[in-house]
């Protein structure tokens, strides 16, 4: 059996070779992929076709095997692919991710020692705290964590306000215990915590810098989504800017606004049944 092996090629040769492919002059027409890279407000900056032999970002699928050239807002130009300028956002939150020189003058190499100093041991797995789950509590309960992050933004605050002045929701909660560890810890912490209903929202944005719900990121979403529906919970997310619906009660909105309060509570009378959800309606 024979395995094709997929090799980047520069942007010139790449489009010659999907035009000979697909037997067109312009494989790919402006604003094929659109939509894809609209979750990518950073990259869409980062990107010109005067350096690109004037092929737009549209006209590249996000998973193409292709060298681009990209130019950060600091100026620095560089070659990376889709895939890996995708993939860029991790662990940091650093505008700087977005370019790998950036990246490196954040964060030069440290010069080691000459006899650099064992680091003590450390206490085995299975005995950190971080791993221990609530005392007492099951998969599943809903109850206030102290570890939890206070809310990132001022639009989680009205989401939870507005909640409580249409429902009679016990709101005080802001974590659910889960049957495995999620990031070392048996616990995760939604933006909203509905107890009656056994139901997490989760409100989604791109951030300041681009780096949030996007690339790596998007798919810790996914496995925080799958760790709370093993528990029996539901999720419902509300992606704003152009970040794309992940799950079945997803919703899209471009903020805060009684409209998608009212849609907000349709999806959770189809998530857990209209007569209930009603029953906790303030009159």
């Amino acid at each position: 059996m024979f395995y094709r092996v997929f090799v980047a090629e520069p942007i010139d040769a790449w489009w010659q070779r999907r035009q000979r492919t697909r037997d067109r002059a312009v494989p790919y027409a402006v604003g094929t992929y659109r939509a894809e890279w609209e979750r990518y407000p950073v990259l869409i900056r980062q990107y010109h076709p005067d350096l690109n032999s004037g092929i737009t970002l549209t006209q590249i699928p996000p998973a193409a095997e292709v060298f681009l050239v990209w130019q950060c807002d600091v100026g620095h130009v560089f070659v990376a692919t889709p895939d890996e300028q995708r993939n860029r956002p991790g662990g940091q939150r650093r505008r700087s991710v977005w370019c790998p020189v950036c990246a490196q003058l954040a964060n030069p190499p440290r010069i080691k020692p000459t006899a650099p100093t064992p680091p003590p041991p450390r206490a085995p797995r299975s005995s950190r705290p971080a791993r221990e789950g609530p005392a007492g509590r099951l998969p599943g309960d809903a109850f206030w964590s102290a570890a939890a992050p206070k809310p990132a933004s001022a639009a989680e605050a009205d989401l939870r306000q507005r909640l409580a002045l249409r429902f009679e929701f016990e709101l005080d909660c802001n974590a659910v215990v889960v049957a495995r560890p999620f990031f070392d810890r048996l616990e995760v912490w939604p933006d909203v915590v509905i107890p009656e209903l056994r139901v997490a929202i989760e409100y989604d944005t791109v951030g300041r810098h681009g780096l949030e719900h996007v690339g790596p990121r998007e798919e810790s979403d996914r496995r925080k989504d799958r760790a709370l529906r093993a528990v029996h919970w539901e999720v419902l997310r509300i992606r704003c800017g152009k970040l794309q619906p992940i799950g079945p009660y997803d919703l899209t909105a471009s903020g805060v606004t009684g409209r998608l309060m009212d849609r907000l509570s349709t999806a959770l009378g189809e998530i857990r049944g209209e007569l209930i959800v009603s029953a906790y309606c303030r009159r």
